[in-house]
């Protein structure tokens, strides 16, 4: 019977206030709100690369080996028998070890920079104004105007790494080892009888390059990541009516048990909000969220808290996805106790704990 009731009265109150722009069909019992059909988005896969593409070179050092060679340290030559030859010393120089050439790989320098991403277009919404103070029609829709306002886009940086400076080659001479022998020659030839006299050899231990210095380069792939960008796909914003359960137009108890002083939603917050309030949103309705607090602390201090609380549940909300147009909120303080537990009084924690409170409502969207 409260219900019928109420939803005559509601339906007087929207005859006035809508003029003949009531709900067709209504059904006995029933509340009904108006309602703004929503914005119909798609999502589109972006792929960002969110560092280069480089190369880096693997080295290989220089291979010798050594070798033995015989050289000649005498020639052969003539004695007399009278008057021997005379002989001087001459210096032969000869490389122990060849020159060479050693790499050194200097490594790619990569800079951090940043990318921003359009996560989601810029559209617009319309937006009715409010009553004009000096409107004399008693129709309040005559002093009012409707304006399409502009939503702006919305956008998403990523850190990316861009190449700087790409590996590269340094080459170092590596000087080889000279080292000399000496062999005596003949500097003045006996004047007598001459005897031949035969050469002398030795063996000398050489350092000989076998491979030189190499290196091998190996690409290093880009990497891509992948993020998820909403492409409207349909304009919503038209009003329309839709049935609701009378209870919830009144305000019903969000339970969330908000910690002492504190404005913070916990996991098991979130959870009652999924199950209280988004089943609602997620039908097209608005909703009026009030938040309040206990007495202890001071009163600008209590109205403060109890708009974060407020404003924590829509930003959650909003994150879940909700458009904004379905949010209303406001923070009453400690205006409005639910018991004796004022200023002054002595109460139990779950006294105040009963003050500490959110509650929700189904309204007309704006």
């Amino acid at each position: 019977m409260k219900k019928i009731v109420f939803s005559l009265v509601f339906g007087l109150c929207a005859v006035v206030v809508f003029g003949q722009d009531l709900p067709e069909n209504p059904e006995p019992g029933k509340c009904y709100v108006r309602c703004k059909t929503p914005d119909v988005y798609r999502k589109e896969a972006v792929r960002v690369m969110v560092a280069p593409s480089f190369k880096k070179f693997v080295t290989y050092p220089a291979q010798f080996r050594t070798v033995e060679e015989r050289v000649l340290i005498k020639e052969a030559g003539e004695k007399l028998l009278v008057v021997p030859a005379v002989w001087g010393t001459q210096e032969i120089t000869y490389f122990e070890k060849e020159d060479g050439t050693r790499l050194d790989v200097k490594d790619a320098v990569f800079t951090q920079e940043s990318e921003t991403v359009e996560t989601r277009a810029a559209t617009a919404k319309w937006e009715m104004a409010e009553k004009m103070p000096n409107c004399e029609s008693s129709n309040p829709d005559d002093c009012r105007y409707w304006c399409y306002k502009p939503v702006p886009a919305e956008f998403r940086t990523l850190p990316v790494q861009k190449l700087q400076s790409d590996a590269r080659i340094i080459k170092i001479p590596l000087p080889g080892v000279r080292k000399s022998y000496k062999r005596r020659v003949m500097v003045q030839r006996p004047t007598t009888t001459i005897v031949q006299t035969p050469p002398e050899y030795k063996t000398i231990t050489k350092t000989v390059l076998v491979n030189d210095a190499r290196s091998e380069e190996v690409v290093v792939p880009a990497v891509y990541r992948n993020i998820t960008k909403d492409i409207l796909v349909k304009k919503g914003g038209l009003t329309s009516w839709k049935a609701v359960d009378c209870e919830l137009i009144d305000n019903n108890p969000l339970p969330i048990s908000w910690d002492f002083a504190s404005a913070v939603l916990n996991d098991g917050a979130k959870k009652i909000i999924d199950a209280r309030l988004l089943p609602i949103l997620k039908g097209g309705f608005a909703v009026f969220i009030e938040s309040h607090t206990d007495m202890r602390g001071t009163k600008s201090d209590n109205q403060d808290l109890s708009e974060r609380r407020a404003k924590a549940v829509v930003d959650y909300l909003i994150s879940k996805r909700i458009d904004a147009s379905q949010l209303y909120a406001k923070g009453f303080g400690e205006s409005r106790l639910l018991n004796n537990c004022k200023d002054g009084v002595a109460c139990s924690e779950s006294e105040h704990a009963v003050n500490r409170r959110t509650t929700f409502r189904v309204v007309n969207q704006r």
